[in-house]
C-alpha cells in the first residue's frame, strides 16, 4: 500500500506512482500488502481529470503585473530556457512545464526580462535513461539553453545531475528522485514524497496518537521514503508499522481493515498514494464504517485536492489531515494566488489539470527564474544565468511557508515546512490555527540540510507566519 501524494491529483498521481531511488511507475496488478514494524523509543497533460480553474477565495488580478512593462511585448534577443518532464500513460508531469510556459508568455507580453522574451523548450521522456540523457544534450547543444527550469521527471535527477554539474547549470525543479535533493546543482520548490510523508506523520504525532500505520504503494524507493517517517516516529517514541500495497488496489476493503486494525483506537493511519488510490482506501473505510475506529487519518501532499475532498463527502471532514507543500488555493486570496489564477486563466489553456500542485509548481519555478534573470547584467550566458539562479536568497514566492534560497550547498531542501489541510465541505482548507509546520530534524536528511543552510525565514506573502 504505498504511493506519494501531492496537492492536485496529477502531480499526486505521478509522484506517487514512482519514486525515490530511481523510481519507476507504480502499477502491479494485485493489492497484496506487506508490512514491517519499527518500535518508537513527490505540451499537454493527459490522464487525470481536469480540476476546476476556480477555487474558493479568488480575487481579481491583472496579469500585466507579471512583467516590468505592462502591455508592451518584448522584442529583444530571446533568453533560451529548457525543461525535461516525464510524460507517459499514467504519469504526466507536463502541466508543470505548461504552467511555466504560461508564466513566461505573460512576461513576454508585458516587457519580458529587461526587454528580452523567454524562449522555453520542453522535452518529454518515458522513463528511458538513454532518452533522458539525450533530452539534456538536445536542450544544451541543440536548443542552446542557458538555464534549466521546471524539470519534473521520475529519473531525470538520477540520470543527469552530473551532466548539469559539469556544465555549471543550476536547475530549478520539482523533485522526485532522491538526487533532486541530495546533489549540489538542483533545488526543488517541492518537498517530494519522503518529506511530505514526514509532515503527515509529524502532524499525527502532534495529535497524541499512540501508534501509526503508514502505507504506500509498492514501487521502488519505498524504503527510502519510509525512512523519514520511521525516524520521526522513533524520536517521538511512537511505534510505527509500515506497509506497501500493490497498485492499482484491487481489494480496498481488506487494505482499510488491515490499516485500521494495525493503528488501533488511539492510533493514526497515514497514506502515501495518488489521490485515486488513496480515495479507494478512504471510501472503503467509510463504507465499512471504520473511519472513526482510529483517532485520525493522515496523507502526504497528493491528497490535497478538491477531487478527493468532494468525493469523500463529509465522512472525513476534520478527520483526515493532509500535508500541503504549497499554499492551498482554497480559501486563499493573496496577490500571488490571484496572479496565479489570472495567468492560468489567460495563458494556461494547455494546463489540463487546472488549479493544483502541478500548476503551482510551474508558476513558482518560472517566477523564481524571472526574478533571477532580471538581476543579470550584460549578456545572458550559461555562466551569468546560473550564477543568478544560485544567488537566489530569501525570495518570497507567495506559495511556500518559508522564503526560497538556492545557495552554494552540497544538497538542497529549500522547502522544508508545510501546511496541514483537512477536507471541509468539498474543499481542502488549512486547519484553523495550524500555521506552518517545520519538518523535524529527526529525519537525518532534514537535519543535514538545516545544519548547512538553517531554517528559512517565514514568507509573509503566503500563509507562512
Amino acid at each position: 500500500m504505498k504511493e506519494y501524494a501531492p496537492r492536485r491529483w496529477r502531480l499526486a498521481a505521478a509522484l506517487a506512482s514512482v519514486l525515490a531511488v530511481g523510481g519507476v511507475l507504480a502499477g502491479c496488478s494485485s493489492s497484496s500488502t506487506s508490512s514491517s514494524s519499527s518500535g518508537g523509543a513527490p505540451a499537454t497533460s493527459s490522464g487525470a481529470p481536469a480540476t476546476s480553474a476556480s477555487s474558493g477565495g479568488g480575487g481579481a488580478s491583472d496579469t500585466s503585473s507579471c512583467g516590468s512593462k505592462p502591455g508592451v511585448a518584448a522584442t529583444g534577443t530571446p533568453i533560451n530556457l529548457g525543461t525535461i518532464n516525464t510524460q507517459q500513460p499514467g504519469t504526466d508531469f507536463t502541466d508543470i512545464a505548461n504552467m511555466a510556459q504560461a508564466y513566461f508568455n505573460c512576461v513576454n507580453a508585458n516587457g519580458g526580462v529587461n526587454g528580452h522574451p523567454i524562449k522555453y523548450s520542453i522535452q518529454t521522456e518515458k522513463t528511458d535513461p538513454a532518452q533522458i540523457a539525450s533530452d539534456a544534450k538536445q536542450l544544451v547543444q541543440g536548443d542552446h539553453v542557458v538555464g534549466i527550469v521546471g524539470n519534473t521527471s521520475i529519473l531525470e535527477c538520477t540520470i543527469n545531475h552530473k551532466y548539469w554539474e559539469g556544465l555549471g547549470i543550476y536547475v530549478i525543479d520539482s523533485g522526485i528522485a532522491p538526487e533532486c535533493w541530495s546533489t549540489p546543482n538542483t533545488a526543488p520548490v517541492n518537498m517530494g514524497p519522503r518529506y511530505s510523508s514526514d509532515g503527515a506523520v509529524q502532524y499525527m504525532i502532534s495529535l497524541k496518537v499512540d501508534k501509526i500505520a503508514f502505507d504506500q504503494s509498492n514501487v521502488p524507493g519505498t524504503d527510502y521514503i519510509a525512512a523519514g517517517p520511521k525516524a520521526i516516529a522513533a524520536a517521538a517514541n511512537v511505534p510505527i508499522q509500515t506497509f506497501t500495497t500493490n497498485v492499482p488496489i484491487q481489494s480496498a476493503n481488506s487494505v482499510a481493515l488491515q490499516l485500521v486494525q494495525a493503528a488501533g483506537k488511539n492510533g493514526a493511519v497515514v497514506l502515501n498514494f495518488t489521490p485515486p488510490e488513496a480515495l479507494k482506501i478512504l471510501q472503503a473505510a467509510a463504507k465499512l464504517h471504520i473511519q472513526n475506529n482510529v483517532k485520525a487519518w493522515g496523507c502526504s501532499t497528493p491528497c490535497d485536492t478538491d477531487f478527493l475532498a468532494s468525493a469523500l463527502g463529509t465522512a472525513f471532514d476534520n478527520k483526515l489531515f493532509v500535508n500541503a507543500e504549497l499554499t492551498p488555493a482554497d480559501g486563499t486570496n493573496t496577490p500571488t494566488m490571484n496572479l496565479y489564477r489570472a495567468i492560468l486563466k489567460q495563458y494556461g489553456s494547455n494546463v489540463s489539470g487546472g488549479i493544483g500542485s502541478f500548476s503551482q509548481f510551474g508558476f513558482v519555478e518560472a517566477r523564481l527564474a524571472v526574478q533571477a534573470l532580471s538581476t543579470v547584467q550584460g549578456d545572458y550566458t550559461v555562466a551569468s544565468v546560473n550564477a543568478a539562479f544560485k544567488a537566489l536568497k530569501d525570495v518570497e514566492t507567495g506559495m511556500n511557508c518559508g522564503k526560497f534560497t538556492y545557495g552554494d550547498y552540497p544538497m538542497h531542501i529549500p522547502n522544508n515546512a508545510d501546511y496541514t489541510v483537512t477536507p471541509t465541505k468539498g474543499q481542502m482548507l488549512v486547519v484553523p490555527g495550524s500555521g506552518c509546520l517545520s519538518i523535524s530534524t529527526a529525519d537525518p536528511q532534514i537535519a543535514q540540510y538545516v545544519n548547512l543552510a538553517g531554517r528559512a525565514p517565514a514568507d509573509t506573502t503566503s500563509l507562512g507566519s
